[in-house]
């Protein structure tokens, strides 16, 4: 047990105190990454207002030290990094306790899946149609149109289990399964939409993988009152997706009124964005 006292910290927490309560939970907190064994044992324990009192507690160390990890994640995320990876702890900060286990393993599963399917494509327009139908026929991924600017949308867990999401965290899925069966996905900046792209084919898995024309793209930006350039249809590299990314969830925060989110987003967005303004 963290101060080999077990049951006196039992009992403490079962005090009619408060104050008592409160300070024994501060202390636990405190303790941070050595707490988290003990905690998870007392949140089993018998006492029904122990165990809450410890999962409230290990809640709040697992959210700190997730935060944590993300934000020195984005102090050093570049261009070579992994953005899969930091997607995957994105959600963890964001939602604590996050058990990424099961969720990894059914991301490798569809691409297992996706290999057998796609193994005996032999052109670009093949894999994307065949990438395109067991995504969006076969998964239902498929753009959120009702409720577009909900944090859900933004974070992997969620867009897994929902099988909805924005274009942005829909690519970055296409990707992941396409990568798992040796397919090349990449994402495309296009503004106002995030598209994909393989080889030289373009499409989007917002709207279930449709193909794109240039004519396609040009009629997107138009909506915006742009003009197409070269530029708009460049790969975007994991640092942008990352920086984007979090500025859909920034907006939708700014949307809410989240203020203690906002302000965390941004936080993160400014470690992202600082050798780039420097």
């Amino acid at each position: 047990m963290i101060f080999d006292q077990r049951d006196a910290i039992v009992r403490l927490l079962q005090d009619n105190d408060p104050d008592t309560v409160r300070l024994v939970k501060e202390q636990l907190i405190q303790a941070g990454d050595d707490a988290i064994f003990d905690l998870r044992d007392l949140s089993e324990c018998s006492e029904r207002s122990v165990a809450s009192h410890a999962r409230e507690v290990l809640s709040i160390i697992e959210e700190r030290e997730a935060e944590d990890s993300f934000g020195l994640l984005c102090h050093f995320f570049g261009d070579h990094s992994c953005l899969e990876r930091a997607n995957w702890m994105l959600a963890q900060a964001l939602m604590p306790g996050l058990d990424l286990g099961p969720l990894e393993v059914k991301v490798n599963s569809w691409g297992r899946q996706f290999l057998l399917q796609s193994s005996s494509a032999v052109s670009s327009r093949e894999r994307v149609l065949l990438l395109s139908e067991f995504m969006s026929g076969e998964l239902t991924f498929r753009g959120n149109t009702d409720d577009y600017y909900n944090e859900r949308n933004c974070l992997l867990p969620y867009v897994i289990e929902t099988r909805m999401g924005i274009p942005i965290t829909l690519t970055l899925l296409y990707m992941m399964v396409a990568a798992r069966a040796g397919m090349c996905v990449t994402g495309v900046n296009l503004p106002g939409h995030f598209i994909a792209r393989h080889g030289e084919l373009f499409f989007d898995p917002f709207h279930r993988g449709r193909i794109l024309s240039r004519s396609d793209c040009e009629a997107i930006l138009e909506k915006q009152s742009l003009a197409l350039q070269t530029c708009h249809l460049a790969d975007a590299g994991p640092r942008q997706i990352l920086i984007r990314t979090l500025a859909n969830l920034l907006y939708v925060y700014d949307l809410r009124q989240e203020k203690a989110k906002h302000a965390r987003v941004n936080r993160w967005i400014q470690s992202l964005t600082a050798d780039c303004c420097s």
